[in-house]
């Protein structure tokens, strides 16, 4: 049975697909903030992982491939990024229009900020930190088509299912509260460095502005009609696992490999 939901309408961002190709309908990627880079992108077991560097803040790049509007319910660590759930595909999710890309910088924490994403021991992760750390590593997003049939004229929107999407570039805070973030930056990648050989998880930083607006939305169906996840952990943890194939060493020439002087050749 389809339902209603209020959602926050996402704001398009320049740029397109990902070097990840990792959907059909919504394509998904992990980019550095800091160097505006997409992470790259390893395929081992029918699997999609990146490396992240403990510290280090990231964004999720979203682009609808489609058509029509769709509506993404995204996961990372287990948990929904709007609204704190331990995730599941009915909740709430950013809206795309056709053709749309965004960027989610964090985890809503109301309809103007987020608090940034950022990549973190195990121990330091929202996840953790909230006592849900089962599911760490992971960043998922649910796609749901949006049904064209006209709405009864009875239907409401449900305050259960409202969503976020991802707002306007951030912007500039006062000079005491630039000062308290940037603290509060150096304080946590402090943190993350203490166990870089740790499993990685997503930590809870720094507020950032990203205001947005609800819209409505009715999903085509109850199910997702695609699920796109990205594994993720530290690169010497991927090198240990084989994700990221080690670089061949060419052998180095030995002065003194010993033995006698063989003839050559004829």
């Amino acid at each position: 049975m389809n339902r209603f939901a209020t959602l926050l309408a996402a704001l398009p961002l320049a740029g397109c697909l990902s070097i990840a190709d990792a959907g059909t309908l919504v394509d998904i990627s992990v980019v550095d903030r800091q160097t505006g880079e997409r992470l790259e992108v390893h395929r081992h077991q029918g699997r999609l992982y990146v490396a992240g560097t403990p510290g280090s803040r990231y964004a999720l790049h979203l682009h609808n491939r489609t058509a029509g509007r769709v509506l993404t319910v995204l996961s990372v660590d287990g948990i929904n990024a709007i609204s704190g759930e331990t995730a599941a595909t009915s909740q709430s999710g950013y809206v795309l229009s056709a053709g749309q890309s965004t960027e989610v910088q964090g985890w809503r924490k109301s309809i103007d900020e987020v608090a940034a994403f950022y990549f973190t021991s195990l121990s330091d992760s929202y996840a953790a930190r909230t006592d849900r750390p089962t599911h760490v590593g992971v960043i998922a997003v649910a796609v749901f088509r949006e049904s064209v049939a006209p709405a009864p004229a009875t239907a409401r929107p449900s305050r259960d299912n409202e969503v976020g999407a991802a707002g306007e570039p951030a912007a500039a805070p006062p000079a005491a509260k630039a000062a308290s973030a940037a603290e509060a930056v150096a304080d946590e990648a402090a943190r993350a460095r203490q166990q870089p050989a740790s499993r990685l998880g997503t930590g809870h930083g720094e507020r950032l502005s990203a205001p947005t607006q609800y819209t409505e939305f009715r999903r085509a169906s109850e199910q997702p009609a695609e699920i796109v996840s990205i594994h993720y952990d530290s690169r010497a943890r991927l090198l240990a696992q084989g994700v990221i194939p080690r670089p061949r060493q060419s052998p180095q020439p030995n002065p003194f490999p010993a033995g006698f002087t063989p003839d050559p050749r004829s």
